[in-house]
């Protein structure tokens, strides 16, 4: 299970709505949660979900993915904005099902980047032109 950095998280969602020059009233009533709750969130005493980081996102007008990134719940090239916030919204999962499913989304982001760079070396190793005496030797016999 992703641990959440609440504090850093708090002070982030803090910046961001000052950035936004939203008051805490405004993005609460546009992520659809109450005062003392975000406030709360903004001072680090609570843990929100993928659902609220998502809804709290979306009343800043900044993508999920950067407050994901924020919590711990996602690294930093997690693949496809869209995939993790279609995630993190879909209301037929539980929250735990949701965290899971971007876990396992960025498990396979990391694997498929890790294979891309594996493959890279494996060709650059394997290219004739980055060898030049295997391939004369090859020549002359």
């Amino acid at each position: 299970m992703a641990v959440i950095d609440v504090s850093g998280l708090g002070s982030f969602i803090r910046d961001q709505r000052d950035q936004a020059q939203m008051s805490l009233r405004q993005l609460a009533k546009a992520a659809e949660v109450s005062n003392p709750y975000l406030s709360q969130v903004e001072r680090g005493l609570r843990k929100p979900s993928a659902e609220i980081l998502s809804r709290i996102a979306q009343g800043l007008r900044i993508s999920a993915e950067s407050l994901y990134v924020q919590a711990g719940i996602l690294s930093d090239r997690a693949g496809d904005e869209i995939v993790t916030t279609a995630i993190a919204s879909d209301q037929t999962l539980t929250q735990r099902q949701r965290t899971t499913l971007l876990q396992i989304y960025a498990a396979f982001q990391a694997e498929n980047s890790s294979n891309s760079e594996t493959n890279v070396e494996t060709q650059v190793q394997e290219d004739p032109q980055t060898k030049p005496d295997e391939n004369v030797q090859g020549k002359t016999q």
